[in-house]
């Protein structure tokens, strides 16, 4: 049965095309033929009412207004407008899609990254030709919404274009190559390639070091796949190595930021560079719970790195504002940390907890 047009305030509305003969429009998602069209901006159009709603919800709430000068341009106001208006133009929604993709992406919401994504693909394709390293982020983010989907054949499609874009532009730097050997490898690791998934992992961590340092919060996450390849091969003590030089990375950057709040907090006059990102907080949280549970699973039981990620867990979810889950994940990380006579987090835990007890009726705006 074909879905009703949605029409509330928060949508815009559709109506059915009256087009001549000869004149065919494309659906916006899946281009195929249109019959609906956007009443607000004209210019855009869908083959149902469901992929209108689909793609107004993730993405073209916020570029609706911005595409008429693009698409209604004629030649002629092409020619006035100039081509280089025109491209900053075609720049300006790319970046837009590709932070509304990503966005969407870290908050685990890859139906909704796919419309933003798909836009910003084919506008990086109109913009800067196919082949061009230009395009390698824009394939990275289409393949990282359908790897989420589960539709891996697309991905490895998409992968194998950004791979040879890369092959053509020598001169692309090591950012892009650290995002396509972690795509790469996190594709080989749902198919079961399991050791071309550490291979690409490791020049993931390679390019990664040379662009951010071997201590960055983005090298760590390379090795955190490593070791959920190696768990998955059964070589737990590589697995526990690994995870637990990410629980350091993240603890000295976590204990950085709680520092920082704090001097925030005790001079509010002050201007403190923000040093977090949010997109970060939902892949960080997952990332060290899995290392607790594995850890909490483990028959060894190392009360060290329970303590330790828990601590990490604690800093995070108090620097998101959320107290009961700081006071749970800290009581958890004080208990580890007992076991272990005059441990070197007792102290920073216990502080920590108190200032999550004293402050636990008062908001705390942040993010990791």
């Amino acid at each position: 049965m074909e879905a009703k047009p949605h029409v509330s305030g928060t949508t815009s509305k559709i109506i059915p095309l009256a087009l001549p003969k000869g004149t065919e429009k494309l659906c916006e998602l899946c281009q195929r033929a249109a019959n609906l069209q956007c009443t607000k901006c004209r210019v855009t159009f869908y083959c149902d009412a469901e992929h209108q709603q689909a793609d107004w919800v993730g993405i073209h709430e916020r570029i609706c207004q911005l595409l008429v000068p693009i698409r209604a341009s004629s030649v002629l106001s092409l020619q006035r407008a100039g081509h280089i208006e025109m491209q900053l133009k075609k720049a300006e929604l790319i970046e837009i899609c590709r932070l509304v993709a990503q966005s969407k992406l870290s908050e685990g919401k890859h139906q909704e990254a796919l419309p933003a994504a798909q836009f910003c693909l084919r506008c990086c394709l109109d913009v800067h030709g196919p082949s061009t390293v230009q395009m390698v982020p824009a394939y990275l983010l289409l393949a990282e919404a359908n790897m989420g989907l589960g539709n891996l054949a697309l991905v490895a499609e998409l992968l194998s274009q950004a791979e040879w874009a890369v092959l053509k532009n020598p001169e692309c730097g090591h950012a892009v190559h650290h995002r396509l050997h972690r795509s790469l490898g996190r594709l080989h690791t749902a198919t079961g390639n399991l050791e071309t998934a550490l291979l690409n992992f490791a020049n993931d961590i390679y390019f990664a070091s040379e662009e951010y340092g071997l201590d960055s919060t983005v090298t760590c996450g390379g090795y955190f796949l490593m070791a959920d390849v190696f768990a998955k091969q059964g070589k737990m003590p590589i697995a526990r190595s690994l995870y637990s030089e990410v629980a350091h990375t993240w603890h000295c950057h976590l204990t950085k930021l709680l520092k920082t709040h704090v001097q925030n907090v005790q001079n509010p006059d002050m201007l403190l560079e923000p040093s977090y990102d949010k997109a970060q907080q939902v892949e960080v949280d997952e990332m060290l719970r899995t290392m607790l549970e594995f850890e909490q699973n483990d028959s060894r039981k190392d009360s060290a790195q329970i303590a330790l990620v828990a601590h990490c867990l604690a800093i995070l979810w108090f620097l998101e504002g959320d107290s009961l889950k700081a006071l749970g994940f800290g009581n958890k990380a004080l208990q580890a940390s007992q076991l272990i006579p005059n441990h070197d987090l007792t102290e920073p835990i216990q502080g920590l907890l108190q200032l999550v007890q004293s402050l636990q009726t008062e908001p705390h705006p942040g993010s990791v």
